[in-house]
Order: structure tokens, then sequence, then C-alpha cells
């Protein structure tokens, strides 16, 4: 197996196929061992709208990765309190991962915001970055506000179906619109099961969390065996 090994973090509210489809895009074309699913339990960055309670999040994206054996999901920054920074989560990884080469995969959009990110050069010295973007992607902006010494760990990967995003989907979820090839079956089931996203009176989003409700990870790796 490659000792490459790939992260990709981020909210996952909820997870959907253009995650899947850019997380296998690199996998493949960069010869990943593994992608380990990271979703955050504080997300750095203030979000513009009520987060979804960790375990929900979670719960689906082990659901959306369990048909893949080369997807893992990790409580990793689930488990660990405060804001979940990706430095301090690729320092843990390094630490357990000492003879695997670590490609941190996120968007081009938020490659764009790198400097702003806790420690980036220390960052850049623990992994390289897999920046996906849109076909036909002008790369001109990133170069120019990331810079030569930080582009030089970036990696460029031009993925089908990043358009999609979690956003559209919690906007559909809200107006009671069908998820279907979107997201993966069983998450599209596991929304509607527990009313994610949909309105309640006064405004709110239903996010409780049922006891028992959650799917459990089939060998979800703290750091990849």
């Amino acid at each position: 197996m490659s000792d490459r090994l790939g992260i990709m973090g981020g909210t996952f509210d909820p997870i959907h196929v253009g995650h899947l489809i850019a997380a296998e895009e690199a996998r493949l074309r960069f010869r990943l061992g593994r992608v380990i699913f990271m979703p955050n339990h504080q997300p750095p960055h203030k979000k513009d709208y009520p987060v979804t309670p960790a375990e929900h999040r979670y719960g689906m994206v082990v659901l959306a990765t369990a048909s893949n054996p080369h997807f893992f999901a990790s409580r990793l920054e689930l488990d660990r309190p405060g804001p979940s920074y990706a430095i301090d989560t690729l320092r843990a990884l390094a630490a357990c991962e000492q003879t695997r080469e670590l490609y941190f995969i996120t968007g081009a959009d938020a490659i764009l915001q790198i400097l702003t990110w806790r420690r980036p050069e220390e960052l850049a010295e623990l992994c390289s970055f897999i920046a996906v973007t849109r076909p036909g992607y002008d790369l001109a902006e990133m170069q120019r506000r990331v810079g030569a010494k930080l582009m030089a760990r970036v990696h460029p990967l031009a993925a089908p179906g990043v358009e999609i995003s979690s956003t559209q989907l919690r906007e559909r979820a809200a107006r009671g619109q069908s998820l279907r090839y979107l997201t993966p079956a069983p998450v599209a089931t596991y929304i509607a099961k527990h009313g994610l996203y949909r309105p309640r009176q006064g405004g709110a989003s239903q996010t409780g969390i049922a006891q028992g409700a959650l799917p459990e990870a089939s060998g979800a790796p703290q750091c990849a065996p």
C-alpha cells in the first residue's frame, strides 16, 4: 500500500458527492493509499449559518464513505476540544504517521485563504496541498495571493462535480426537495429521517440527536494503521 495519506478536512454539513469525487480523483492522481475524512468539531472560521451538531455530521461521513475501502472517517478533530485547526491535526498525524507523506485535500477557494490559517508555513512543512478546482480554473489568482513559497507545495486538481455545495443541499433539504444523486442515498435517508436542515417554528433548523441514532464507524482510524 502507498505511504501517501490523504486528509480531507471540512465541516461536511452535509457531505456530498462533490467531496467524494474530489477525494477519489486525488487518491488516483496522487497515488494515495487512503483518504481520511476529518469532520471538524468547531470550524475555526465563523460560519454564516448554525452548524449542525458534530455527531450528526460525523455520522453522515461514516455513511458516505462506508462503501469505499480506501476511505475512512476519523474522530480526531471531533474528540479534541476547541476550534479545529489544521495545524493541530497535521501535527498529530505526522507524529503517528512518521513514514508517510501527508496530502491535505481542500478546495481552491480555501487555498486562497491559506495565509489566514494558523501557522501556514509550518503547515506547509508537514504536508502538501491538493487544491481541487473546477476544470478550466484560472490559477493566476491563487499564485498571486498564496505566493511562490507556499504555491510550491500546492498541487491543483481539476475534478468534476465540485460545483455542488453543501449550501445547496441545505437549501434543498429546507424546502423539502430531493437530494437524490447529490449525496449518497444513505446520507439522504439520514437527513430525511432526522429532519436535518428542515426549519422548525421560529426558524431554527431541526438538529437534535436521538439516542442510538448515529451509525457506527467500522475501523475508523485515529491515525491510519
